[in-house]
C-alpha cells in the first residue's frame, strides 16, 4: 500500500445525511471476494437511473467536481459491517473521506483498506462542503503528521488511532506490521521457550 503523510485535493460534495453501506455498494455486488472492480458499482443507485443511464444530476457524475476526497454529511458508513463498502471508495479513487460522524465498524474497515476518515465538527462540515459547491477548485489539504485539514483560512484537527496513523505513513496493513516487528517477535519467543 501507498505511503501517506501530507495530501492536497479538490473533493466531492455530498451533503447526505446516515449514508449507508448499502447505498454505498449495493448488496447485490457484494459476490466477488478480492478488492478489484467495486469501484464501478460505488453509488450505483444513485450514479445511475434504473434503465442503466448516467444520473447526471449525482455528484460524482458532474465533471466540475474531481478529486481523491468525498466530503459526506453525517453519519457516513452506518447499517451493515460490510467492508466492500472500504474497498469500492478506495478502487473508486477516494483517499480520504470527511463527515461529522462516521459509524464504527465502517471507520475501522476504511483505515484497513488506506481510506482516511477525518471527523470533523458539524460547523466546519459545513463550511467545507458550501466552500466547494460554490468553487469546485477549492484546495484541501490534509496533514496526517499533524493531524490537521485545512482549506481556504479554515483548519481542524482530527483524531486517529495511533497505530493506524503509523499504518498509513508507512503504508503497512496489519501484516506489513507484523512481518517488520519479526525480528523482535523471534527474540520474544527465544527468551520465553520453556
Amino acid at each position: 500500500m501507498s505511503t501517506f503523510n501530507t495530501f492536497k485535493s479538490t473533493a466531492y460534495p455530498l451533503p447526505v445525511e446516515n449514508i449507508d453501506t448499502d447505498q454505498i455498494i449495493p448488496a447485490r455486488f457484494l459476490k466477488a471476494t478480492n478488492r478489484e472492480g467495486f469501484g464501478e458499482n460505488l453509488f450505483r443507485d444513485w450514479r445511475f437511473r434504473k434503465d442503466g443511464s448516467v444520473n447526471s444530476e449525482f455528484v460524482l457524475n458532474q465533471e466540475k467536481y474531481s478529486g481523491s476526497i468525498l466530503v459526506a454529511g453525517h453519519n457516513f458508513g452506518c447499517g451493515s459491517s460490510r467492508e466492500h463498502a472500504a474497498w469500492a471508495l478506495k478502487d473508486f479513487g477516494f483517499n480520504v473521506i470527511v463527515s461529522s460522524f462516521f459509524a464504527d465498524i465502517f471507520k475501522g474497515n476504511a483505515l484497513n483498506n488506506h481510506v482516511l476518515p477525518i471527523q470533523v465538527s458539524p460547523e466546519f462540515l459545513t463550511k467545507l462542503l458550501q466552500s466547494i459547491q460554490k468553487n469546485p477548485n477549492t484546495q484541501i489539504e490534509v496533514n496526517l503528521e499533524a493531524q490537521t485539514i485545512a482549506f481556504e483560512d479554515e483548519k481542524a484537527s482530527f483524531e486517529i488511532n495511533s497505530y493506524k496513523k503509523m499504518c498509513l505513513q508507512k503504508g503497512y496493513d496489519d501484516i506489513d506490521f507484523l512481518v517488520s516487528n519479526l525480528s523482535k517477535i523471534e527474540a520474544f519467543e527465544q527468551q520465553h521457550i520453556y
